[in-house]
């Protein structure tokens, strides 16, 4: 998997299955469609959650399913190829499956980081891209790998840090988040709706009151060319998909939102500099 000097590569490091698609698609679409390297690491098969009978007749087991309705997301995004770590899904905050020993988030931090410095030094991405801070939605996975990309950005280009590869200094780290006054904006309309905007999502296990944290905007991507794309993309995770995320208010809400074209990044790497908003990841690559 060697690159060149010249050849734009993009690593995005995520936990589950659908993470890609509902999160940061429209960006990985984007520069795909440009031409360039889009990798996608995925750190779980996505085991854990309900899944109807319905969507299983073809299939062995839930992480087979959602293995395959990855690949065919990874289709439409145009991503160039797609690795997992082998961990298995935690589920959400509190849930028996946090103890797992094979879950991602029972795994120790530093051991998840060599494996994802591995993939960095292999790909040799100049951006990579994860979670924010709080996983977008509080999610002991996303967080878990968030502080593991985070780690595994430095220890890659560390020549302290021994493998079978030399380093590799990627040169951005982003994080993606959503934007607080959507989220706020989004819990009085559903508290007007009488609606619990603490048990929102197909498994209501995602509380909205508790995700309003203002992070800063270093990058806003406009993907509105790739839009069918990352619609697309989202429509092969038929499992996972339900009347609260692609129906109703809320699709009303994500296109007024501009959340139907624009991804919001946060820089993590190198320190920002001005309050200037980058409008392309490799600005000055």
């Amino acid at each position: 998997m060697s690159n060149s000097k010249n050849k734009l590569t993009l690593l995005a490091v995520l936990a589950h299955p659908d993470d890609e698609s509902f999160g940061m698609g429209g960006t990985l679409a984007f520069y795909a469609e440009r031409g360039v390297d889009v990798h996608l690491v995925c750190a779980t098969r996505g085991e854990v959650g309900e899944v109807g009978p319905e969507y299983l007749q073809e299939y062995t087991s839930i992480a087979d399913l959602r293995e395959s309705e990855l690949r065919c997301a990874a289709g439409h995004l145009g991503l160039k190829e797609v690795y997992f770590l082998g961990y298995r899904d935690s589920g959400m905050v509190g849930s028996p499956d946090n103890e797992h020993p094979e879950s991602l988030y029972a795994a120790p931090v530093d051991e998840v980081a060599a494996k994802v410095a591995r993939y960095i030094r292999e790909l040799k991405p100049q951006v990579v891209l994860t979670f924010d801070p709080i996983g977008g939605y509080r999610h002991p996975d996303h967080i878990h790998i968030h502080e593991a990309t985070k780690l595994a950005f430095d220890l890659a280009g560390d020549s302290a840090f021994k493998s079978d590869l030399p380093p590799h200094k990627s040169e951005k780290l982003f994080y993606h988040t959503i934007p607080k006054g959507f989220i706020r904006f989004a819990v009085r309309l559903l508290k007007l709706l009488r609606k619990d905007p603490s048990k929102w999502g197909r498994n209501e296990d995602i509380d909205l009151t508790q995700l309003s944290v203002d992070f800063p905007m270093h990058a806003k991507i406009n993907y509105s060319s790739v839009a069918k794309r990352k619609e697309a993309a989202s429509y092969c995770h038929a499992s996972q998909i339900g009347p609260t995320i692609t129906g109703g208010a809320f699709r009303w809400l994500f296109r007024l939102f501009g959340f139907g074209s624009k991804d919001i990044f946060m820089q993590a790497y190198p320190p920002p500099t001005g309050s200037k908003v980058q409008t392309d990841l490799f600005e000055g690559i």
